[in-house]
């Protein structure tokens, strides 16, 4: 008898072992709070014809935009978005009626003088890396390209 009761112990506390193992993977934290409503940057222009990558997810609309431009010339093309869970997002770009699947991860980090990474997996347009910094959210009611010329101003 007694050996039934250790074996069931022992039943018992592999279970609840294993669903504190798995439960950090489901709920692990890729990001979510910063990704959106914050500008990133590939990185900070050294000169007013330096190319930077933009990207922008802002969640009151559900719009988007990847943007690359000097002071000078530039291109932009915007997506409408559908979250799909923390660390995953489905992107429509209304021009060519491309849909991909989007994963992301950000994270506070000290990287080139930034505050915050971000990565991109599976997006066709912008690059794979961006960095933001602290005071670069967009506000309520305030547009990406309000909030960029915002960060512009303050940032070169």
């Amino acid at each position: 008898m007694k050996k039934l009761i250790w074996i069931l112990l022992i039943v018992i506390a592999a279970y609840f072992l294993w669903r504190w193992w798995h439960s950090g993977v489901e709920t692990a934290d890729r990001g979510e709070r910063l990704f959106y409503d914050r500008v990133w940057l590939d990185k900070m222009p050294r000169a007013d014809t330096d190319t930077v990558n933009a990207f922008v997810a802002v969640r009151e609309q559900p719009i988007g935009l990847f943007q690359a431009s000097s002071q000078w010339k530039g291109a932009y093309e915007l997506f409408r978005y559908e979250p799909a869970g923390d660390g995953k997002a489905v992107f429509l770009y209304p021009q060519t009626r491309d849909k991909e699947r989007v994963g992301y991860r950000a994270v506070a980090c000290s990287e080139k003088g930034f505050d915050f990474c971000l990565e991109l997996q599976g997006a066709s347009r912008g690059v794979k890396r961006y960095f933001s910094q602290k005071g670069w959210e967009i506000g309520a009611h305030e547009t990406a390209p309000h909030a960029l010329e915002r960060v512009e101003s303050h940032g070169y």
